[in-house]
């Protein structure tokens, strides 16, 4: 499973211009199921992102996760999006092939699967639509993005 992390101070994504999905301060989620995923790499991506210590402490250190991101106990938010254009491969030409991404039937299970794991865990979790056209809005924080894989 491919995840793209983005630190926000807030997000929000549209479908047909009618807002799904909006968080505060808190982590943006692109994710892309690949070919052999199973709900094991849900688990593991969610497991990562709650205890992912990227978020800046008093000192100015990342040292903070989405589950305690002002230091005070009070969580971010996470939004959860779908894109399996992160699985794009670009090296043979200029067109991409996204041969990696999973089939849509089982990409969608695993997100379906991933944002009920993290709507279990996380007391602030909202998320786009798989297969829609999404327009992902937010104002990155640092600019903190960072590319995760778990397998």
């Amino acid at each position: 499973m491919i995840g793209l992390v983005q630190l926000v101070r807030e997000a929000r994504v549209e479908v047909g211009g009618r807002t799904i999905g909006q968080i505060g301060p808190g982590m943006l989620l692109l994710v892309c199921a690949e070919p052999a995923d199973t709900e094991l790499q849900a688990e593991r991506m969610l497991h990562k992102l709650l205890k992912l210590r990227i978020f800046s402490d008093d000192a100015g250190k990342m040292n903070r996760s989405l589950q305690d991101l002002d230091g005070n106990g009070t969580p971010g938010g996470l939004l959860i999006v779908s894109q399996f254009t992160l699985a794009a491969d670009t090296t043979g030409g200029n067109r991409p092939s996204f041969t990696g991404a999973a089939p849509a039937d089982l990409g969608r299970a695993l997100y379906d699967r991933l944002l009920l794991l993290a709507q279990g865990r996380h007391p602030l979790v909202a998320a786009g639509e798989f297969g829609s056209d999404m327009q992902v809005h937010l104002i990155n924080d640092g600019p903190v993005t960072i590319p995760l894989r778990v397998t």
